[in-house]
Parts: structure tokens; C-alpha cells; sequence
């Protein structure tokens, strides 16, 4: 038999060779591309990536929702007949909530900052400042005495910690936007990429900060004032040839998701709480409010019998006999004054309503979708302008809308990015989606009618007449005259059957004016977008971005 003797020579070798491959794997997984071998973030150049990045930051005032599946609309009464809380299976991704509804010294904030930045005295500014003013006239009553609400409720520091009020839906989306810009501008100084204090030393009407138009080009921020943006802690290299990493983008990580107002699903979600009524993977019995038990009163020893949400008790009791009142308010509550719900919320039934992002229809259309489910979604892009980039809006076109009841409200602010609707270019051969406004997505579109000509050409399916609308609400308008005056033209008809449109939104939750059958997370209702009432309010929530938890599972 020949044997094959192994020299050390060989030895030595195979030894060396083991080691390289196993040096190689190693350095792979330190610094190196899995997919082509390259080191990441050399500073030489090439591709950078936030290899060390672990989880979204919270951001002010939120709570983390972990989420999950859940009975949409599912109620245990429904003496109002409406038919619109159909219970449907959805699923909700995770997200973070306010945790408490957006109070009076929150809104002040806003308002403070938007008469700093753009004084209401300037004429090209003054729909700014007044568009954005809650209506505090909404406590009024024709047989009532409530003119020291409309007075103080707002602005008088003993009522700082309450939910504001008085605030339409349009108004809220805004307070949301503004406060995205504000969040991030004190990141993005805090991580050293903004000149320090600029944000309250060197904004003007001509130099403010967007989120959206600093990630698009962050040399634009503050009106094109790159002094601010290049002079923060990172940047000492930004004049230097090849200097990487000046700017912050999407891939460093530290840029926040925007505020917004949450969506019905997940309003009713985060409400319901059922986190802390649940078995593994099932539910343990029913819950009619977003706290245990099927009751508005504490059955705990220490606070046995106390209410535990500030809404109405019966006709004419809104905070029982005095000495000792049943749920201590008789209008509004301050935030907190109740126990959280098993998310940690506070308020999620009681006190004020809330406005919610999505368009109210009477179905929740789970065939259509049962994810994330939201209805509203205009989908819009970035306005190109001469120079082949994204247009900033600057203190020159300003846009406005003249809403229905005559009030202005600004449609973007000097420093954001000009937005206009999507084109059938845009959309064509997609599958997910066909056009640009889907708040009418089948349910009230001109398809869904029993008027629609399938057979007829594009110029028949394009009209509509008044009397074959889907919804046949009032057309209310706003117009001006020859000399620019503003004309009302109030929808007088006695012919119209319905109050839905695309411009009804709806809210959740019982406030301080509502009965107990409307602290049921499930009961909706709607009002007009361009409203405002003394008992709606409203929180902002803002999307996860990442695993749907970073917590250890237990079993409980």
C-alpha cells in the first residue's frame, strides 16, 4: 500500500490557508459588504452606512405601541342604529402615540413660534398667524354663560395643562407638520449638524427649516443661509476636498418620521388597549372601555368608585354635586387626571374627542385591505421647479384656501417643498394604486353609482350631474367678486340627503359633553374638516420604523 507522507512544509500550508479564511469571514462581518467584498465607510469614500444604528429615538411626548391584530369597530351597544361599526379583523403596525392629547401650552408654543417668525402685522404674513388661532367663540351658547372659557381657556395659564380645543382638523394636520420641523431641527443641532441655537437665533420668515427640504438639499435650508448648516460640530470638515458624511440624511438614522394624526385603526387600537387583557395569543373575555372591566367607575380599595374618564353623567351633571363630584370636571380635565390605559395613554376616552386622519365613510372596507388600514390618502410629489429641483416655497408664493365657512388657512410655509398632485403618468402600469385622490376609493366614487355608464366614452364617464352624486351633501362655496370681497354662497336646497363627503373626517372617543355610550373605543362619528367644537381635541402619533418590538417577549 503506498502511503502519502504529509511534510511540514504542507503543514504549514494548510495552516496559513485556514487562517486567511477565517481572517476573511471575520473581517467580512467587521466593516465589509456581504455583497461585493468592500469595506463600508472607508474614509477614503465610497459606500457609508449606520452600522451602529439600534432603534428609533422616542420622540417628545410620545409612547411606543407595540402592534398586532385586533376587532375593528367591534361594540357592545349600538342604540344609535347606525350600522357603521361592522366588525372587521385588522392589523396595525407598530407606532407611537401621544401620550396625552396636545394641550393648550403645546398649541401656544406653535402659535408663539408663527408670530415670531412671521409677525401677523406684515400684510403678506397676517393669514398665517390668524389661520392657525383656535376658534375660542365655540364655548359660546345662545342660553348659556360661558364667556369666561372664551376668554381664559386658551391662554390663561391655569388652564395650560388641558387638551386644547377649538381646533379643525386642517389645523391640527398643520400643528403636526410644524411640529415635525421643530423636532428634528433639535436633533439634527444636538447631533452637531445645525449651528448651534439657530433655530431660535437666526430663523426669520426667510430662513426656516423643513425636514423634507433639508433632505432634499440641505444647502436650501434656512432660505439658502449655508453658514447655519455648515457650521455645526460634524461639519468642521465641509470645506475640505472629499470631506463624506457633512450632511445628515435618511441613512444616519437620527432623522425622525413626521408627526401626524393617527389613523382610526390606530386610535382604536391604542385605545382598546387589549396588551394587558390577553393569554398568549388570544383575548380573555370582552372590554367595553380602554380601561379593565365593563364599568366608567374604579373598582379599586383606594379609589373605589371614583370615574374613571370626565364625561357627562346625565342631564345636567357633568361633574356631580359638589364636595363630592363624581369625575372632579365640568368641562375639561388637565391631561393626566385619570388613570393610563394598559398602553400607558391617558384620556383615550373622555374628556375631548379626537380628530383622526382618515375620511369617514359608514364601512370599513376590510375586503379592499385589512393592513394599516386608513382612508385619505392623497398621494403627492415634490414640485419640480426651473432648475430641475425640488421648488421651495418662498415668502413670495405663499399658497392659501378659502375654506367653506370663509376662514383662510395657509397651505404650506415659507422653507417647505411645493407639493402637487400625482398624474396618471406617474401611476401607469402600477397595480397598488391608479390615481392620485383615494378618499373615495370604492365607496362614493363615480363608479360605485348606480349612474355610471360602464359602455360610454371617457367625455359621458367624466361628467356628473347634481342629481346623480354618490353623496348628495350641501355644496357650500366661497367665491370673490370683481373687486376681490369675498361671496358666501350658502347651499340653500332642501334636497339633500346626507352630510358625508370628502371633506368629513371622522373623530373618536366621548368627551366631556357625551354620555358613557360614547367612551366605547369602537363608536365613530364625523364632522367637517374645516370645523371646530368645544369637545373635539386631538394627539399626534408618529410611525415605527424598524421590528415591530424591541422588547423580550413573556408570557403572560
Amino acid at each position: 500500500m503506498k502511503v502519502n507522507k504529509i511534510t511540514a512544509l504542507q503543514l504549514l500550508l494548510a495552516f496559513a490557508m485556514a487562517f486567511g479564511f477565517t481572517a476573511c469571514s471575520k473581517k467580512g462581518s467587521n466593516g465589509n459588504s456581504t455583497a461585493t467584498g468592500w469595506k463600508i465607510n472607508d474614509k477614503k469614500g465610497g459606500f457609508q452606512h449606520n452600522s451602529k444604528y439600534k432603534k428609533q429615538e422616542t420622540a417628545p411626548g410620545l409612547v411606543e405601541i407595540e402592534g398586532g391584530t385586533f376587532t375593528m369597530g367591534k361594540v357592545q351597544d349600538d342604540v344609535m342604529h347606525d350600522w357603521n361599526n361592522t366588525p372587521t379583523q385588522q392589523h396595525v403596525q407598530s407606532f407611537f402615540m401621544d401620550e396625552t392629547e396636545v394641550t393648550n401650552v403645546m398649541y401656544m408654543e406653535y402659535l408663539d413660534w408663527l408670530k415670531r417668525v412671521f409677525p401677523p402685522t406684515e400684510e403678506n404674513y397676517k393669514n398665517i398667524y390668524v389661520g392657525a388661532l383656535p376658534d375660542t367663540l365655540v364655548w359660546r351658547s345662545a342660553l348659556g354663560y360661558n364667556e369666561t372659557m372664551t376668554n381664559n381657556y386658551l391662554r390663561h395659564p391655569a388652564y395650560s395643562n388641558f387638551p386644547v380645543v377649538g381646533v379643525n382638523w386642517i389645523q391640527a394636520v398643520e400643528f403636526s407638520k410644524w411640529r415635525t420641523d421643530r423636532v428634528n431641527e433639535s436633533v439634527l443641532e444636538r447631533e452637531g449638524y445645525l449651528k448651534r441655537d439657530a433655530k431660535v437665533l437666526d430663523v426669520t420668515a426667510e430662513t426656516t427649516f423643513s425636514t423634507e427640504a433639508y433632505l432634499e438639499s440641505p444647502t436650501k435650508s434656512y432660505g439658502g443661509n449655508e453658514e447655519i448648516v455648515l457650521k455645526g460640530q460634524r461639519n468642521k470638515l465641509a470645506n475640505k476636498e472629499g470631506a463624506t458624511n457633512v450632511y445628515a440624511q435618511r441613512t444616519s438614522g437620527i432623522i425622525l418620521p413626521e408627526y401626524r394624526l393617527p389613523t382610526e385603526a390606530e386610535w382604536e387600537y391604542a385605545a382598546v388597549a387589549l396588551v394587558g387583557n390577553r393569554e398568549y395569543n388570544l383575548y380573555r373575555g370582552d372590554k367595553k372601555y380602554p380601561w379593565k372591566g365593563s364599568y366608567t367607575r374604579s373598582g379599586k380599595r383606594t379609589s373605589k368608585g371614583d370615574q374613571l374618564a370626565n364625561f357627562k353623567q346625565g342631564k345636567g351633571d357633568y361633574g356631580g354635586i359638589a364636595g363630592w363630584s363624581d369625575d372632579n370636571a365640568d368641562i375639561t380635565a388637565p391631561a393626566k387626571s385619570y388613570p393610563p390605559n394598559d398602553f400607558g395613554l391617558y384620556d383615550m376616552s373622555g374628556n375631548v374627542a379626537e380628530w383622526v386622519a382618515d375620511v369617514y365613510r359608514p364601512i370599513v372596507d376590510d375586503e379592499a385591505n385589512d393592513f394599516n388600514y386608513y382612508r385619505g390618502n392623497v398621494y403627492m410629489k415634490n414640485k419640480i421647479g426651473e432648475d430641475g429641483r425640488a421648488e421651495i416655497v418662498t415668502t413670495d408664493n405663499i399658497q392659501y384656501d378659502t375654506l367653506a365657512n370663509g376662514k383662510i388657512q395657509y397651505r404650506n410655509l415659507p422653507g417647505q417643498i411645493s407639493q402637487e398632485q400625482i398624474t396618471t403618468d406617474d401611476t401607469y402600469l402600477r397595480q397598488n394604486y391608479t390615481r392620485s385622490d383615494n378618499r373615495n376609493f370604492r365607496d362614493g366614487d363615480r363608479q360605485s353609482t348606480r349612474y355610471y355608464d360602464f359602455s360610454g366614452t371617457d367625455e359621458e364617464k367624466g361628467t356628473e350631474k347634481e342629481s346623480e352624486r354618490m353623496y348628495d351633501s350641501p355644496k357650500h362655496l366661497v367665491t370673490k367678486d370683481s373687486l376681490g370681497n369675498m361671496v358666501r354662497e350658502y347651499d340653500k336646497s332642501s334636497k339633500r340627503t346626507t352630510l358625508v363627503n370628502d371633506n368629513v373626517r371622522v373623530y373618536k372617543g366621548g368627551s366631556w359633553r357625551d354620555r358613557a355610550y360614547w367612551l366605547d373605543p369602537a363608536q365613530r362619528r364625523y364632522f367637517p374638516q374645516d370645523m371646530a367644537t368645544d369637545y373635539i381635541g386631538f394627539r399626534c402619533a408618529m410611525s415605527k420604523v424598524g421590528p415591530k418590538s424591541s422588547k423580550k417577549k413573556a408570557r403572560n
